[in-house]
């Protein structure tokens, strides 16, 4: 038997939207080093989610140098993964000229309305797996060009920040299947950039970076990498994917009808298809895993973010950090929050409408509700809305017969099981956090002839617990998903006229930035 102090290494490096994690694995799936560096999400005016990319640049150098310098053995690669729809405009050099546009800024929200409302909008997303949505680097590229026209004309590349970060590493321009399936620009069944979209956008494929497999292995860091991180300049790096598909990879849930459901910051539903398509109504995306892995799902906005709002605006007395005193607070009140229910439409939303136009709101409210309550109620919205995805990947005709969580949200007992009651379902939540970053590793691990297919996360994930529904209590968010449900499609009206008189009310209050 071999020495499991000899298993290979690979360090997968997961760049997140609030940090990056690197961890080191070895082929059998244990993990034996890690760190993280966070940094800052900016909101310099309302609509707008940015950050330096030099800032994460650094985090990844300063985390695979604590990764590394824990290790007792040598590393035999790199594997990365990423927070998908990120778009930067780099000049002839390969500097940034924009800051890195997240998935989360929706000032491309008037741009996404109109390609959606045109017959074509459809078939755009239908061709390229992408909702035709804010989200997406294809509105926000049409946003540049329409609102800050001299600098459109001066962006030499368009790139999404792993793109830029394997650039500076390795010196090596190219982008990875997976994270170009959730730009709006790839055609999913050829596999190449689509000439629509990119006469849409107003670019040419000269302006994008060279299309690859995830498993694309790049053969070497830079010296100054290689100085920076401590790692041999030969270490071979493979390209990798998209954080929600990685997810899926690293859940263990790779086989037909195994459902990966995530809650970070934001939040996602995602069943694994060996063949790319989405529903005839679009309510679900469709991203590249490999060429033969697809998934098929829907994120929404609004995950732990809209905790963190809970306490910053509903209880700040618990001061920062206080995601175990929320939880208990909202353990007070009864199941439904007696009555209450909240759309945590906090960064307005995706899956299943892919609308810029809602905000968040509370129905039901009376004088006897109290701060648990509203905390309560912001909880299950989430999970609320998650339900909605479900049923969105069911009616696109995918069997869902079992989920598979994780995401900080699964350090709270009170949320799983939430979870669970809303879903109708089991829930199994698999023994390490790391979900994307440990599918990041499996990847790369296969790239690198390390393991025979990533078909063996299904063996590898252990599954740490099973939280099934409360009967008493699924049945009653089932009687509220309805409502919930429809309060959308009545809000919408409102919506709208709030937005048209936004310009004539006083500004909307910037929020604080999160702690890092």
């Amino acid at each position: 038997m071999a020495d499991p102090a000899g298993d290979p290494v690979v360090v997968a490096v997961d760049i997140g939207t609030t940090s990056v994690k690197v961890v080191a694995y070895d082929t059998r799936g244990r993990q034996l080093a890690g760190h993280s560096t966070g940094y800052r999400l900016d909101e310099p005016q309302p609509g707008y989610a940015e950050q330096d990319p030099q800032n994460i640049l650094d985090a990844v150098i300063g985390s695979i140098r604590a990764t590394v310098a824990a290790l007792d053995r040598p590393v035999a690669g790199l594997s990365f993964g990423s927070a998908m729809h990120s778009l930067i405009g780099l000049d002839g050099r390969g500097d940034p000229l924009t800051p890195s546009i997240t998935w989360a800024d929706s000032r491309a929200s008037r741009q996404a309305e109109r390609l959606r409302a045109v017959p074509s909008g459809l078939a755009l997303h239908r061709r390229t797996g992408t909702p035709v949505h804010p989200m997406a680097p294809l509105p926000k590229l049409l946003w540049f060009a329409e609102q800050e026209p001299r600098l459109f004309e001066t962006v030499a590349r368009w790139v999404g920040i792993k793109d830029w970060v394997l650039l500076r590493l390795c010196g090596t321009l190219v982008t990875d299947y997976s994270l170009a399936s959730a730009s709006g620009l790839l055609d999913i069944h050829q596999l190449t950039w689509d000439n629509e979209a990119l006469a849409i956008a107003g670019i040419s494929e000269s302006q994008l970076p060279r299309l690859v497999d995830t498993t694309a292995v790049l053969p070497r860091v830079t010296p100054q990498t290689a100085a920076a991180t401590g790692l041999p300049a030969r270490t071979p790096v493979v390209v990798g994917a998209g954080d929600g598909p990685l997810a899926n990879l690293g859940l263990g849930a790779v086989r037909p009808g195994v459902m990966a459901c995530s809650i970070g910051t934001s939040g996602a539903m995602r069943v694994m298809v060996e063949r790319p398509g989405v529903d005839p109504l679009g309510g679900v995306f469709c991203y590249a895993l490999t060429e033969r892995r697809w998934v098929v799902g829907g994120a929404i906005n609004n995950g732990g973010i809209v905790l963190r709002w809970a306490g910053d605006a509903l209880a700040p007395d618990l001061g920062a950090h206080a995601e175990r005193e929320l939880t208990a607070l909202a353990a007070r009140a009864p199941v439904g929050s007696g009555g209450l229910i909240m759309l945590p439409y906090l960064l307005n939303e995706r899956a299943p409408h892919w609308s810029a136009l809602p905000r968040g709101a509370y129905v039901g409210l009376t004088r006897g509700h109290r701060r648990e309550h509203l905390v309560r109620a912001a909880l299950e919205g989430v999970c609320q809305q998650l339900a909605l995805v479900l049923a969105s990947v069911r009616a696109a005709g995918n069997e869902v017969r079992e989920i598979r969580a994780s995401g900080g949200f699964a350090r709270s007992g009170l949320w799983r099981q939430m979870l669970a009651d809303v879903l109708g379902m089991p829930v199994s939540f698999p023994t390490g956090p790391e979900g994307s970053g440990f599918g990041a590793a499996l990847l790369g691990m296969q790239a690198l002839g390390l393991i025979p297919s990533i078909d063996v996360a299904a063996d590898l994930v252990r599954i740490e617990e099973t939280v099934r529904p409360d009967a008493a209590a699924a049945a009653t968010y089932a009687a509220l998903l309805p409502l919930f449900a429809e309060l959308y499609d009545a809000l919408v009206p409102t919506f709208t006229s709030l937005r048209r008189l936004a310009p004539g009310l006083p500004p909307e209050p910037v929020p604080a930035p999160p702690p890092t």
